[in-house]
Order: structure tokens, then C-alpha cells, then sequence
């Protein structure tokens, strides 16, 4: 077996200068690390990381706690996305990831008592009910964790910024000449309600008085839901001109109950999605939406997470608010 000695006669450098090259700390050269990490790929070195936990106490493992409300798993793109950089990011530190359950083969256990059984460094929330009372004794615990889109007193958490998105496709859509806009939200969650705040906000500073039966309540990632809501929508007896939808898979089953009206978009009627996802951009007419950024969101929460594990002492718990951007495409009229 390749060891770090044997990088280090080769490469010329003490055996720290290889330690700090391969962990990718920054107090070496950059030549010189690039150097030293081309050689050991060359020789085939593999960290030993059973004497890399002895001697850091550390078990290098990050676990994931992934809950989904809406049971679609890693068909619901934006968290799947956000996944998929957070572990990059992670393995790019040197952490393995593995997922979090409350089960354990043939007995239950809490998600701490799994995080201590697992022996985790630390444990990333992506999505769960965070009312849940096993979360909340997972996050009051001695073992780091980060939250994504909620916040906990004293613990770290990467929020996208929901409020100044929805806020951005209110405004986006009254200067289409729009005025009598429609709210599809999701369910009540955290994310929700800022969302919902961003939308009464944007019209109260717009001067647009927003009818109840305009705003109504669906599953997120759940075109059926969506599809009732929209319907709903169009039976009023002023019906909107332009419904903002609470996601961009649920815009399928909004779009379908348009279509069984007889109506067209953006000709009879404009619509407007949120996330971002692949689809948006692949759909015809292509659909106006806000874009979440799923890879900051999942680089930032890996970083923060191995900051407090590394760091415990003197690393402080950061809320950091990640923006997204507005994507237009050819679902919204411009009307007058």
C-alpha cells in the first residue's frame, strides 16, 4: 500500500507538506500541491481513513436527512440538484455522505439515535418536517447540523431567498400590464410563507388589491392538486389574467386544466412557475419562471456544515441567504 512517506520521498517534501496537500489545505503551494496530488493518483494512493478517524476522531461520514412531504424522492428536481453539489462539495473536503432514517433493520430508532449509531460527524436537513420532535432533538443535539430553507435559533441553516423571489415575479408580472394576478402557493411550510409574504407585499406596494378567492392552496410537486386549484381559478366570474404557480412540476397540472377550458397561453392567459427546473426551459410555450440557485445552495450548506464540524469552537452559526434569478420565457402577455 501507497503511504503518504512514500508521496513524500518521491515529491521531495516532508511528509506534512503531502498531509496538507492531500486535505486541501490552503498553506501550500499551489504548484506544489497540484505536484504532489498528480503523483499520489499516479502511484494509486488511497487514504487510509480508519487511521485518519483514530487520529482526527472523526469518522469522515455526513449524514443526510431526507424526508420529502410530497413522497416524489429524487424526482423532485430541485432538491435532487441540491443534493447532488453538496455532495461534491462534500467529497471534495473528504467526507463521504450516507442517508438518515429512523429505522434500523428490524428496530426503530430516533435520527439521533442513527446519527450516534453511524458514528456521523454531522447531519445535513434537506427536507423534513421540522416540527417533527425527532428533528427538533436532532438539532438540540451536541452533533452539527445544517438546515436548508428553516431556521433554528443558534444552528446553521442555507436558505433560498424566497420573499425576493416571489416579490421579483409580481413585479416582473405588473409590468406586463397585469393587475389581476392569481396565487397558487404550496402547502404550509416555512418556504410558503415566505412566499406568500413576497406576494402580498409586491401587490400592496404596487397598489393591487388581491381578491382571497385568489390565492388558493395545492401540494407542491403535485400536478392533480394544482390542476383542481387552477380550475377553481377559472370558474370565477372575473378570472385572472395571469396565475404564478407553486411549482414548476405542478405547472403540468395547471396548464392541462387551462388547456381543457379551451383557453391559450399566453394568448387567453399567462402563467408563471417557480424553481427553475430543467423542464422549464424545455416545455413549448417555455415557461417564465424564478430559478433557484441549487448549486450555491448545496456547495455553501456542505462548506458550512464541515466549517462546524472541523471548527466546532470557533465557527459561529450563519444564516446565509442564496438568491435566485428570474427566467423569462413566453408564458406571460404583455397586456395594453
Amino acid at each position: 500500500m501507497v503511504t503518504i512517506t512514500d508521496i513524500s520521498k518521491r515529491c521531495g517534501v516532508s511528509r506534512a507538506t503531502v498531509s496538507k496537500a492531500l486535505n486541501g489545505q490552503s498553506d501550500v503551494n499551489a504548484e506544489t500541491a497540484a505536484q504532489i496530488r498528480q503523483v499520489a493518483k499516479e502511484m494509486g494512493y488511497t487514504a487510509n481513513t480508519a487511521a485518519r478517524a483514530l487520529k482526527t476522531n472523526r469518522t469522515y461520514s455526513i449524514g443526510i436527512l431526507f424526508s420529502d412531504l410530497s413522497n416524489s424522492g429524487f424526482m423532485h428536481e430541485y432538491f435532487a440538484s441540491t443534493l447532488n453539489y453538496f455532495r461534491m462539495e462534500a467529497e471534495r473536503c473528504g467526507y463521504d455522505i450516507t442517508f438518515l432514517g429512523s429505522n434500523m433493520g428490524p428496530t426503530d430508532a430516533t435520527y439521533l439515535q442513527h446519527a450516534r449509531a453511524r458514528g456521523l460527524d454531522g447531519v445535513a436537513i434537506i427536507c423534513a418536517d421540522f416540527l417533527d420532535p425527532m428533528i427538533q432533538e436532532l438539532i438540540l443535539s451536541d452533533i452539527p447540523t445544517i438546515t436548508l430553507d428553516h431556521e433554528f435559533n443558534n444552528r446553521p441553516a442555507v436558505l433560498s431567498d424566497n420573499m425576493r423571489g416571489m416579490e421579483a415575479l409580481v413585479r416582473y408580472v405588473y409590468g406586463k400590464g397585469h393587475r389581476r394576478i392569481a396565487y397558487i402557493h404550496g402547502n404550509r411550510t416555512a418556504v410558503t410563507e415566505n412566499r406568500l409574504t413576497g406576494f402580498y407585499r409586491a401587490c400592496e406596494t404596487l397598489g393591487l388589491k388581491i381578491p382571497d378567492e385568489y390565492v388558493e392552496e395545492c401540494e407542491y410537486h403535485e400536478p392533480v392538486s394544482c390542476h383542481a386549484a387552477t380550475k377553481r381559478l377559472l370558474a370565477l366570474p372575473q378570472r385572472p389574467t395571469c396565475i404564478l404557480f407553486s411549482d414548476d412540476y405542478s405547472y403540468i397540472g395547471g396548464i392541462n386544466a387551462i388547456y381543457e377550458e379551451g383557453l391559450r397561453v399566453p394568448e387567453d392567459i399567462s402563467i408563471v412557475g417557480y424553481d427553475g427546473i430543467h423542464m422549464a426551459k424545455m416545455v413549448s410555450p417555455k415557461l417564465t419562471t424564478w430559478q433557484q440557485n441549487t448549486a450555491d445552495l448545496g456547495r455553501i450548506a456542505a462548506e458550512q456544515l464541515i466549517e462546524r464540524i472541523e471548527h466546532p469552537r470557533t465557527t459561529p452559526p450563519k444564516h446565509i441567504t442564496v438568491q435566485g434569478q428570474l427566467l423569462e420565457g413566453e408564458t406571460v402577455k404583455r397586456l395594453g
